[in-house]
């Protein structure tokens, strides 16, 4: 049963810290318990009176802090999958514009072979970009080491990618390419400018910092008071419960700032980007080899095919075709 299967990583990710936020929280909330840890004494000393004060409007701070909370992280993933969702853009306009190049674009192996690393090298030059990074050592074995090294001196390395792009497809238009692939071949082009700009718009636009001042105020608040309301309940127990309702709310409030960036290698659960490269100039590159390699199967005819049939055939076979043919002394029609 589908319900029983993979149990194993509910329990691995129990204990895991890396990639979780208890690097980041981990000393915040032993500050609340340190605070907590003093209020109890004060509280428990008979010098100072009693600090205790009723459970209620700590429930009522509860539940409005946890909506913000919620708002926050709901906030934080809504960009981190935009940025999924356009780089998945990037993927498949890549895919398009590669298919139509090769399946209408000048039958030359050369220029086959620089508008496939021109397109590969978009994607790596907007990972780069998006990471303010401007060696670009994946772009020498796609366009040559003098190229990538213009692409990153470039204002903009992406835009600097999809300008060759479009050169190449001009010149492939200049020589033969159908117009109507072409057309399409410069909307995918185009598609590629409004992904990595969606892209940028996420990066270069984060959340409202008054919205990150006023959410983190309540916290603190909430979290020094929190001891007060819980003193006549838990004791001597007041820190350990304080540190304990503090991690999963400082541990939200971290992951809804670590999501407004899913390009960082520096974030929290950042987008594979440098996976995602990898793969699409491998699918890119294996197209490449499988029409040098063959013809595809639409354009065989019945006698390529027919051929084809005859080399791979048994000893058999070949004996009949020869029994078929015409007889010694007779002309073939």
């Amino acid at each position: 049963m589908k319900l029983f299967l993979k149990p194993e990583r509910f329990w691995t990710e129990i204990g895991r810290i890396d990639g979780s936020a208890i690097p980041y929280v981990f000393r915040r909330t032993l500050v609340f318990g340190l605070i907590a840890l003093v209020v109890t004494f004060l509280h428990i000393h008979p010098a100072f009176p009693n600090l205790a004060i009723p459970m209620a409007p700590y429930e009522v701070l509860g539940v409005a802090l946890g909506a913000l909370l919620v708002l926050r992280t709901n906030a934080g993933y809504e960009r981190w999958w935009e940025g999924r969702k356009l780089w998945g853009g990037i993927v498949n306009q890549s895919r398009n514009l590669v298919i139509q190049a090769l399946s209408y674009g000048p039958d030359d192996p050369d220029w086959r072979r620089r508008i496939v690393g021109w397109t590969a090298a978009f994607a790596h030059a907007s990972r780069r970009s998006l990471r303010d990074q401007r060696h670009l050592p994946e772009l020498d074995n796609l366009v040559g080491t003098v190229k990538a090294q213009r692409i990153a001196s470039a204002e903009h390395m992406p835009t600097a990618v999809a300008l060759a792009i479009g050169q190449l497809l001009r010149e492939g238009a200049e020589r033969g390419m159908d117009r109507f692939a072409f057309v399409r071949a410069e909307e995918e082009r185009a598609k590629l400018i409004d992904h990595i700009g969606g892209c940028e718009r996420i990066l270069k636009t984060p959340l409202p910092e008054a919205y990150s001042i006023e959410i983190r105020q309540f916290i603190f608040v909430f979290l020094v008071a929190l001891p007060f309301g819980i003193l006549l309940k838990v004791d001597w127990l007041t820190p350990l419960v304080t540190m304990m309702v503090a991690f999963p709310i400082l541990a939200l409030d971290e992951i809804g700032v670590e999501l407004q960036n899913p390009f960082s290698t520096l974030r929290l659960n950042h987008l594979p980007l440098d996976k995602i490269c990898e793969n699409l100039e491998q699918n890119l590159m294996s197209l490449l080899d499988d029409l040098d390699r063959s013809r595809p199967i639409e354009n065989e005819g019945p006698a390529a095919a027919a051929a084809a049939g005859h080399e791979a055939g048994s000893p058999h076979d070949v004996g009949n075709v020869h029994q078929a043919g015409p007889r010694d002394g007779q002309a073939e029609p």
